[in-house]
């Protein structure tokens, strides 16, 4: 089973790209997050014909997270849960989209997977980056609880958060931002130490793997990136684990999102 995770940065302005990845890739299940769009404006039917089923969390204008599975392989799909049940950052301003889960079957084996997009928690210090931090630990909450249910499970998506040093092109350009900060670090790391697997890390352990770059100063010509996109694994999926990778040659393409998809190859 072949688990993707692609912040696709709007799914209508990508789509020919997202599409383009799907058939030359074909992953059992992709995770997607920023597909900026509604509901009922979320173009299902373009992933239905290339045999994929699907659901979707959306939102206007921004956030919006979607789980693909591959009905020609043989994957099926059903929601579990869908929001974290916290508000933003803004009073009033309700739930952001930004987590989905679901169980995937195949041939009687289950799956559960979640897909998240993090808040970027910009500026830093402010109301932001308390709701970035809030939001981890009621993402931790909820891993426990997945946890407890000892289910095969991982948690793809992006963390906007840099784990460590050698997952960045500059510690010094990076330093003031909020995904690098010493309480984004230490929220993911308390993850780890419940036991979860940081599946690109544990093929990687000298770092130096990017999945982001900036649109802007020429980031990807430079190389300048760091690495936000992550896949945690629970132990039962970790002791499958078969390889990792992120497709860098899709994001060089023709109005490519600003990230690249990153995935993992786990065994039956």
């Amino acid at each position: 089973m072949k688990i993707a995770t692609y912040n696709i940065n709007g799914v209508k302005a990508r789509l020919p790209r997202l599409k383009e990845w799907l058939e030359e890739t074909r992953p059992s299940v992709a995770c997607l997050q920023e597909i900026k769009s509604q509901d009922k404006d979320f173009p299902a039917h373009e992933f239905e014909a290339l045999g994929y089923s699907l659901i979707w969390h959306g939102q206007k204008s921004f956030n919006g997270v979607a789980v693909l599975v591959d009905t020609k392989a043989g994957y099926s799909l059903n929601e579990v849960k869908r929001g974290l049940g916290i508000d933003g950052p803004k009073e009033g301003e309700g739930e952001q989209s930004r987590y989905l889960e679901a169980d995937v079957t195949k041939d009687g084996q289950t799956a559960r997977i979640v897909c998240i997009y993090l808040p970027n928690g910009n500026p830093q210090p402010g109301p932001k980056f308390d709701y970035k931090l809030a939001w981890m630990e009621k993402l931790r909450a909820r891993m426990a609880e997945i946890w407890a249910e000892e289910v095969p499970a991982a948690i793809l998506g992006d963390y906007n958060v840099i784990p460590q040093d050698d997952d960045v092109y500059s510690v010094k350009a990076m330093a003031s931002d909020a995904l690098m900060q010493p309480e984004s670090r230490a929220a993911y790391s308390r993850l780890l130490a419940d036991g979860w697997t940081d599946a690109v890390r544990t093929h990687n352990p000298n770092g130096g793997v990017w999945t982001y770059w900036d649109y802007q100063a020429g980031a990807w010509q430079r190389d300048h990136g760091f690495r936000i996109d992550h896949i945690l694994l629970s132990p039962e999926l970790a002791d499958r684990l078969n390889a990792v990778g992120v497709d860098r040659e899709h994001r060089g393409r023709e109005k490519a999102s600003d990230h690249a998809p990153t995935w993992a190859i786990l065994r039956d």
